[in-house]
């Protein structure tokens, strides 16, 4: 089994490296395979809903000149993912929200049922905000969340510096734990324990 982390952060080995490195040597422990990898400090696009995703290349965005592309090819084979970022303004970084967003619209498919985590890193404050927006995007797409034993969050500025929070540390192997069981027990379970899926009623509130 495997999980892929993202490191969201412009920093390769910042603090939000450091969060990341702490789940990928727990879950190592527990005899899963993990691949960090960085979104990097280039320039992201945004999605702009042009669908050709689903049209003229199924799985790829029609945007080939960033990392999103190189990301999506690694999700069929990953069983699980950690998403990490830094708190800028309250919120991740928008370089990875970006990311995730085109990921889900142009692959989401291989990333149904499977479990995610998201992790918060921050120097003070608004990490339970940046969390909280993290969550949202996956929490419509049938993804399990997993939990720890609090909010997925490490503190600390200079890179390095959040090794030294002791429990923040400890959520990150107690998250790392949690995925690695849910893990072992849905691949015990297989394709035919997933619950069926209705079809869509789409609804909007103007009409």
């Amino acid at each position: 089994m495997k999980v892929l982390l993202v490191n969201g952060s412009p920093r390769r080995e910042g603090n939000t490296f450091t969060a990341l490195t702490e789940v990928a040597k727990t879950l190592g422990e527990q005899g899963i395979e993990t691949e960090i990898v960085h979104i990097g400090n280039r320039p992201v696009r945004g999605c702009i809903g042009c669908g050709k995703c689903r049209t003229d290349n199924p799985g790829r965005c029609v945007f080939d000149d960033d990392v999103c592309n190189a990301i999506s090819a690694k999700l069929a084979d990953a069983d699980g993912f950690v998403f990490g970022s830094p708190v800028f303004y309250g919120q991740p970084n928008g370089a990875l929200l970006a990311v995730v967003q085109r990921l889900l619209f142009s692959n989401g498919q291989q990333m149904r049922f499977k479990p995610v985590a998201n992790v918060a890193v921050c120097r003070r404050g608004g990490a339970t905000a940046a969390f909280q927006t993290m969550n949202m995007a996956f929490e419509m797409m049938n993804m399990p969340i997993v939990s720890s034993q609090y909010w997925n969050i490490a503190y600390g500025r200079n890179p390095g510096e959040a090794a030294d929070d002791a429990e923040g540390m400890q959520t990150m192997r107690t998250l790392a734990r949690n995925m690695a069981w849910l893990l072992s027990k849905l691949r015990a379970e297989g394709e035919d324990g997933r619950p069926e899926l209705e079809a869509w009623t789409p609804t909007s509130f103007i009409r």
